[in-house]
Formats: C-alpha cells, structure tokens, sequence
C-alpha cells in the first residue's frame, strides 16, 4: 500500500510539505477513520440493538446532521475569538465523549445526547482546521512554499484516505461489537487530541477581545462571498445525491443495492489516485475557468443518468449509468473543490477565516436541507419510469450548472482570485 502512495505521489508530497500542513492533512484522515468507524453502522445499531423505532432513528441522525452542517459557523467563530488550538482540542474532548457516550446508551435520550455531541464537536474543529490550513498554507505560499491549492488538494487526498479506511475498521471492530467500534474511534480522537496539544502552534486568536457576533455582520456584508458561497453550496447539494439519488437508481438497475458499496470505494480510491495530479494540471488554468468547469462536470453526471433512465435498462447495462454519475461527479469536484477553498480566504481579504469557512459549510448544510428535501419529494410524486424517472436527476443537474453560471460571471471580476 505504501508503494502503491508514494507511486501516486501522496507519501511524497506529505514528506515535502510543512510540519503543521502536514499535522492537518493527516488530522483530516485521523478524523474520517473515527468517523466512518462508526457512524455508517449507527442507525443499524439503534433500530436492532436499542429497538428504537424508524421515526426515533431518523430523529438521531437528523439530530447528528444540525449540530454538525449547521453549526459551523459558531466553531468558526469561536475559533477566530478563542483561537484554533483551543477550539480544536475542545472539539476532539466533546467528540471522545460522543464516542464514549454512543458505547453505553441504552435510551433514546441517551443515544440523542451522544449524537448531538458528536455533531457539535465536528462543528467546533472542521472550520478551526480549515481556517488554520488556510492561514498556515498561505503565509507559505507567500515564502515561496507550498501553494495554498495544493494545500487543500493533499487535504482532500487525505479525507477520502480516512473516508475509504474507516468503514473498513469499523467493519473488523463490528465482529466484536458496535461498543468496541466506539471505543476505538474515540481512543483515535484521543491521540488527535494529543498530537494537537503537542504540535498544533498555539498562535493567538485573530480577533481576541472582540464581541462574538463582530464577525458575523462582516461576513454578512460581503455580498461577493456570499453570492459565491450560494454557489458553492451547490457542490454540496449533488454530493449527497450519492445518499439519496444514487442508492434508489442502483436498487432500480440491479435489483439490490450490493454494488453501492463499490461504487463508493471507487470514488474514494480515484480521489487518492488522482486528485494530486488533476490539481496540478488545473494550476495552469485560471480560477475563473477551474470552477465553473468542474460544476459543469458535476451536473453532466447528473445529465448522463437523467438521459439514460428512461429507458429502465437492467442489469450491468442498467448499472452502467451509475458508474459514469460516481467518476463524473468525483472529477467535477476534483477540479473545482481545491480552488474553492483557496478562494475563501481571498474572498476574506484573510480575515475571520474561521467565521467564513462556518458560514460557507453552514449555508451549504441548509441548501442541502432545503434541495434535498423537495428532490425527495419529487422522487416520491414523479412516475418510476419514463421521463418521471429522469424529473429528479435532470433537476439536482440543474443546480450545479447554474453555480457554473454565476461562478463564470462573477470571477473574472476579482484579480486577487486569478492564479
């Protein structure tokens, strides 16, 4: 496996790059084994284990998603007013007791307290490590080091590592029990939190001293960044049809959803494969023609099977679709998601980075709320066949084509983006 990185240039490219952008990309892996240790095998464990029922699950999970998409925006704003190391080593404490928590709930009430703080403690370190990834990354790149896309690209490499791995462990840790599975992801946030204590820099807070809600009302008023942050949020959007589209359309083609695992495997693995050099090859273009060409690669994934499914074809034939969706909408996000998070703290002036990443990831938490919701009610009121089956997938097509709209009208309009 080791071979097979350094092939690939990721073992590399961690060795030649800076001690504390090397702390972050691998905290992003560290974080995603904990994760997907646990998380994708909760609602079997609450319905056949603790017997709650359907709806009790969904509120669990629900309750997971809110306190973590929807709160990003106050772990970013704690970490721009108390500093990232602190609001980093808070986050990796709530999620051990999360973990911890999960391993001996019996109750619904329990099990809804767990969760809540699993979320929360996502949303108090995610933004605090972006926002330290940006600031780190750039003031490199300003030396002449590490560029702060490629910063964000080996970060990606490294979740999808983490993302890849965990179910996997999970999985072994699973033949024991779900309570083993918990202990060892918590014990995983307990050497992160270590390794931060040790190595994270304890820089001081960029606004200390400051009221709370200062940064906020910058943010607010930054009509660009939000304008920009509406289109981002698309990216979002498409990427949990992967949880919500895909799963129905695989069902449909083979009978089962036996391939889906697969099919996410192959998305993490072209991401490690490739995502470095995609990356590279993209730094010779401009940002304003990186990112609305890769939501135009997302939404054709989207076109290919909305094209395809009224013809209702079965079996490999009927598969074959979907794979083209999966490798279209991981290379889509390939190419644009690395310049995107270059351009927030651009489109910051490098300031509040913390407050802006959290309200970037928060806004996209609602459109996924608000999108995901009607195209599932869509599914629901659309005909199974013939061009109601195609309804769904041309609409959350629609979404990111339009981003690459008014991505393509409103970059060329900030010199400080161009690369």
């Amino acid at each position: 496996m080791l071979v097979g990185l350094s092939r690939w240039g990721i073992v590399r490219e961690l060795r030649s790059a800076e001690p504390v952008v090397r702390l972050l990309v691998l905290t992003q892996l560290a974080f995603n084994v904990g994760f997907f240790m646990v998380l994708p095998y909760l609602s079997v464990h609450l319905a056949d284990d603790l017997g709650l029922a359907a709806a009790a699950v969904g509120l669990a999970l629900g309750i997971r998603t809110f306190s973590q998409q929807g709160l990003f925006v106050v772990g970013g704003t704690l970490a721009d007013r108390y500093g990232v190391k602190r609001v980093v080593l808070a986050g990796c404490a709530l999620r051990v007791a999360g973990f911890l928590g999960l391993a001996v709930a019996d109750s619904a009430v329990a099990v809804f307290a767990a969760t809540a703080l699993t979320g929360f403690a996502a949303a108090l370190f995610s933004p605090a490590v972006e926002s330290a990834l940006a600031r780190e990354a750039g003031e490199l790149e300003t030396a002449g080091g590490t560029s702060r896309v490629d910063a964000f690209a080996l970060f990606s490499v490294g979740g999808q590592i983490g993302a890849f791995s965990g179910p996997l462990v999970g999985t072994l840790l699973l033949l024991v029990d779900f309570r083993a599975a918990c202990l060892a992801a918590a014990a995983v946030f307990v050497l992160i939190l270590l390794a931060h204590a040790r190595w994270l820099p304890a820089r001081p807070a960029a606004h200390a001293g400051e009221r709370l809600l200062a940064g906020w009302r910058e943010v607010l008023s930054n009509r660009t960044f939000l304008l920009f942050a509406v289109a981002y949020s698309s990216q979002l959007v498409a990427y949990n049809q992967l949880y919500l589209l895909l799963p129905l359309e695989v069902e449909r083609a083979w009978g089962s959803q036996a391939p889906l695992g697969w099919l996410f495997a192959a998305s993490s693995l072209l991401v490690v494969a490739a995502q470095l050099p995609v990356t590279a090859w993209c730094r010779r273009l401009r940002v304003e023609q990186v990112l609305p060409a890769g939501f135009v690669g997302m939404s054709l994934a989207f076109v290919v099977v909305g094209l395809t499914a009224p013809a209702g074809a079965v079996g490999g034939a009927g598969l074959l679709p979907a794979v083209v969706f999966v490798v279209l909408l991981t290379v889509g996000e390939m190419v644009a998601m690395p310049f995107a998070r270059d351009l927030v703290p651009r489109l910051a002036a490098e300031r509040r980075l913390g407050t802006y990443f959290g309200v970037l990831s928060s806004l996209s938490g609602v459109a996924v709320l608000l999108a995901s919701t009607a195209i599932g009610a869509l599914v629901q009121a659309a005909p199974g066949d013939g061009l109601g089956a195609a309804a769904p997938w041309l609409v959350a097509g629609a979404l990111p084509l339009v981003s690459a709209v008014v991505l393509t009208r409103l970059l060329p309009g900030l010199r400080a983006a161009r690369r």
